[in-house]
């Protein structure tokens, strides 16, 4: 089995990307969706975030995820205490998760930061999913009904895609020109090999 790291920026489509694996029959560990549960559900995370943010973390015992993205997204510094404590957690999720997939000739985690945290290191392979940046903004305006501003502040935490291609050998282009499907079988069929 290969463990492979399935990433790209903020509106990139890797989520899109990650969903067609799955119904293609490959198991799909979403990291930000599994964090956020994580967030909600492990004391060590909750006490991490209580104890960094105080109580505002948390609404009616859920995390308070546009509290937190405001404040993550303005201090780099923040932002990494943030990753140091969930990103440990989620990694070992992610090591019981394979297990049980263990049967399956490639596994992919779905993930937006990986290059930024060197968690990349971590997989056999790295796939990156990305698209230019307006396309990327036009997404991001009408999925997450937000400004510009906030879209840019979001971006600009990340690595820029060139920095990402540098660190991986297979890239899929989402631009809703070039063919999807197609690019996705000619990386699984590199991936098999």
């Amino acid at each position: 089995m290969k463990k492979i790291g399935l990433t790209g920026g903020i509106g990139s489509g890797k989520t899109y990307v990650a969903n067609i694996l799955e119904k293609m029959g490959y198991p799909v560990y979403y990291s930000d969706t599994q964090a956020k549960e994580l967030c909600n559900e492990h004391p060590l995370i909750q006490k991490g975030l209580l104890d960094l943010f105080g109580d505002e973390v948390f609404k009616d015992g859920l995390l308070n995820k546009s509290f937190l993205s405001k404040q993550i997204f303005t201090t780099p510094e923040l932002r990494e205490t943030v990753n140091s404590i969930i990103h440990p957690i989620v990694r070992s999720d992610f090591i019981e998760w394979v297990e049980k997939h263990s049967s399956h000739s490639l596994v992919f985690n779905e993930a937006a930061i990986l290059f930024e945290t060197k968690s990349y290191k971590n997989f056999d392979e790295n796939v990156l999913v990305h698209a230019p940046l307006e396309i990327k903004i036009q997404r991001l305006l009408i999925r997450d009904q937000t400004s510009q501003e906030e879209i840019m502040g979001k971006m600009n935490a990340q690595w820029s895609d060139s920095k990402k291609l540098a660190l991986t050998r297979y890239q899929i282009l989402n631009d809703g020109k070039a063919p999807l499907l197609e690019q996705i079988e000619k990386v699984i069929e590199k991936l098999n090999q």
